[in-house]
């Protein structure tokens, strides 16, 4: 069965509060030839990221309702990174997704992401920051291992990463949370230095 929207309120608010989120990101990235989004959920990102061709990976094929028709979205696991050619991609991004893994998983994932990435191609999180919300972050049973800003470099670093950029307060912890909702105050809250109930990390991780 397809998901209802009228049994997530919050939607209607996703678009905008993620188009600020988006020309955020492209700030640091640029228009790119190729962006792959791991996990899309209801591809807030990739749709709106501009690229020439986009692909994204959601397990779940309801979530192909909301993918626009630029989109490629491969209804398969995002751990291989499937069917994607070696020093192919210029951006992977992935949100609140690494958590949900464990150690095996992500010694599978993360190499891979870096293989498919050209040289200097770049590596976009969006991570809840257990340093900065270790009394919710296992609200969600789902989340088996914990990122922090303090551990995330080193954590890339492991696998041929070098890291371009890290705020460990970018986004409060859920959508659910007091986020402001208009695009004008998203905008304003991600350009501020001081964001209240942020505890979501924002890593910009380079290939060497």
């Amino acid at each position: 069965m397809g998901l209802n929207p009228e049994q997530y309120p919050y939607l209607k608010f996703r678009v905008g509060v993620w188009r600020e989120i988006v020309r955020y990101i492209h700030r640091d990235v640029g228009t790119v030839p190729l962006v792959v989004e791991l996990a899309a959920g209801f591809c807030d990102f990739i749709n709106q990221y501009p690229a020439q061709k986009k692909i994204c990976y959601e397990i779940n094929p309801d979530m192909k309702r909301w993918a626009g028709a630029d989109i490629e979205m491969r209804c398969e696991n995002a751990l291989s990174v499937g069917g994607m050619d070696d020093a192919s991609v210029d951006l992977v991004f992935a949100s609140n997704f690494l958590e949900h893994l464990d150690e095996k998983d992500l010694d599978k994932l993360i190499p891979r992401i870096y293989k498919v990435l050209r040289p200097a191609g770049k590596l976009v999180l969006l991570q809840p920051n257990y340093r900065l919300c270790k009394d919710h972050y296992f609200d969600d049973p789902t989340h088996l291992t914990v990122f922090s800003d303090e551990k995330m470099g080193e954590f890339l670093g492991e696998y041929g990463f070098s890291i371009n950029k890290i705020i460990p307060g970018f986004l409060p912890f859920s959508m659910k949370s007091r986020l402001p909702k208009w695009p004008f105050w998203v905008r304003l809250y991600l350009a501020s230095p001081i964001k209240p109930s942020a505890a979501q990390m924002y890593v910009v991780a380079v290939k060497e």
